[in-house]
C-alpha cells in the first residue's frame, strides 16, 4: 500500500512562491533523489502547469536540472483538474471521482507517492488521504503568496526533523 506525502519549500511564514526562492545544490539534489524514488505523484493544475516546464530541455540547464528532469519524466502523474482537456507525457487527467481514484493508487500501488499544490492536499487532507507532511522551511518571510495549507490546519503529530543543504529545516509530520 502506498504512502501519500504533501511535502514542500516553504518560508518561515508559510507560503510556497517558487519564484521567490529556490533550493539550494544539495537540497536541489535531495528533491533529484526523491523523485527518482517515487512511484507517483499527483498534482493540481495550477502545480501542473509550474512543473511542465521539466517537459522541455533547455540548452542553459546544468547537469542536475537535466537530472531532475528525467526523473521527472518518468515519473507517472496523476493531473485533478476539471478545466484542463489534456495533460502531458506519462500523465493521467483525474477530472472525477477524486477520492476514488486516490484511495485505488494508495491500495493497488507500493511505495511513495507524492501530492503537490496546497489546494489539491487541502482537499485530500479533508479527505483523509495524506499520510504524511514534509515541510521544507527556508530563512525567508514573504509575507504574501499561497500558504502551505489553505484551509484549515489538521492536527498532526511530529515525527522527524533534519536539516537539509546549507539553510533549509525539514519537518516531517503524520496526522494525530
Amino acid at each position: 500500500m502506498a504512502k501519500l506525502v504533501f511535502g514542500m519549500n516553504l518560508s518561515l511564514d508559510g507560503y510556497v512562491d517558487h519564484q521567490e526562492f529556490g533550493p539550494d545544490p544539495a537540497l536541489f539534489r535531495h528533491w533529484i533523489d526523491h523523485v527518482r524514488d517515487l512511484t507517483g505523484s499527483i498534482y493540481g493544475r495550477r502545480m501542473y502547469e509550474v512543473m511542465r516546464y521539466w517537459d522541455n530541455n533547455h540548452p542553459e540547464w546544468t547537469p542536475e536540472q537535466r537530472d531532475f528532469a528525467m526523473a521527472w519524466r518518468s515519473l507517472p502523474k496523476w493531473v485533478v483538474s476539471r478545466s484542463l482537456k489534456s495533460v502531458g507525457p506519462n500523465a493521467t487527467l483525474v477530472m472525477d471521482d477524486v477520492e476514488v481514484v486516490i484511495r485505488g493508487l494508495k491500495t493497488r500501488l507500493p511505495g511513495e507517492i507524492s501530492a503537490s499544490g496546497p489546494e489539491l492536499a487541502q482537499s485530500l487532507t479533508d479527505l483523509g488521504l495524506i499520510d504524511e507532511y514534509r515541510l521544507y522551511f527556508h530563512p525567508v518571510v514573504l509575507g504574501h503568496g499561497k500558504p502551505f495549507f489553505t484551509g484549515r490546519r489538521p492536527p498532526l503529530r511530529l515525527v522527524a526533523s533534519d536539516r537539509i543543504g546549507g539553510e533549509v529545516i525539514r519537518l516531517t509530520y503524520v496526522p494525530a
